[in-house]
């Protein structure tokens, strides 16, 4: 079921891909279908910024062009999924260990359009599980502040970053205020990213139900 309904939301979201566009996207299993759903009309854009590796050899599969960010003075669109949203708009990312280019190529991009499934839209967060990117030598240092802040850190084994770092995921820590916790957190030294995409959160979301793909501003 759920297959069905991230398939329709990504093709649903092509409608949002301007011609001759240079986009963002993000990674995951919608944003898979996404790419399948690009590639059919890749000749009417200029290229794509990956969002992870996973996603650049997915893109290169179906020919479609790779483009540095750092080549580019500003981007119009970024379109990625999520694990969670809530009725705010703010998203936790990063299940699939890619937060940090992520969050940077969202944070650039003039429109952040994010496309999910009826399962990932909540009213609230509340203790929802998210992930840090940390250097490694910092992982006991962030784990001990994780602790005092009433989390439960997880180290995520045999799993290294696109950029060669590690996971912490955290456990039962009742959000309670999102845009707080994500600087708090963002302050901590040697943690290079934060698995709440609160600051800079979606601009459009397309939810896809078994009925209708509904648009929320």
């Amino acid at each position: 079921m759920f297959n069905t309904l991230k398939k329709s939301v990504a093709k649903f979201a092509l409608k949002y891909v301007p011609k001759n566009a240079i986009i963002g996207i993000g990674s995951g299993s919608t944003i898979n279908y996404f790419i399948k759903e690009l590639s059919k009309i890749s000749s009417s854009i200029r290229g794509v910024v990956p969002g992870s590796i996973r996603s650049e050899k997915k893109l290169r599969k179906h020919n479609i062009p790779i483009i540095d960010l750092n080549s580019l003075e500003h981007l119009d669109i970024y379109i990625d999924s999520a694990d969670k949203v809530n009725t705010s708009m703010e998203m936790i990312k990063g299940a699939g260990g890619a937060l940090t280019r992520e969050k940077i190529i969202s944070s650039v991009a003039k429109k952040f359009i994010c496309i999910i499934d009826k399962s990932k839209y909540v009213r609230h967060f509340d203790c929802y599980s998210f992930p840090l990117e940390v250097i490694p030598m910092a992982l006991r240092k962030i784990s001990e502040e994780i602790i005092k802040l009433g989390g439960m850190p997880k180290y995520r084994e045999n799993f290294i970053t696109d950029n060669g770092h590690c996971i912490i995921d955290i456990h039962n820590l009742y959000i309670k205020n999102s845009i707080d916790l994500e600087k708090t957190l963002n302050n901590l030294p040697g943690i290079v990213s934060v698995g709440l995409f609160c600051i800079r959160k979606a601009d459009l979301l397309l939810v896809s139900y078994a009925d209708q793909i509904k648009e929320i501003y």
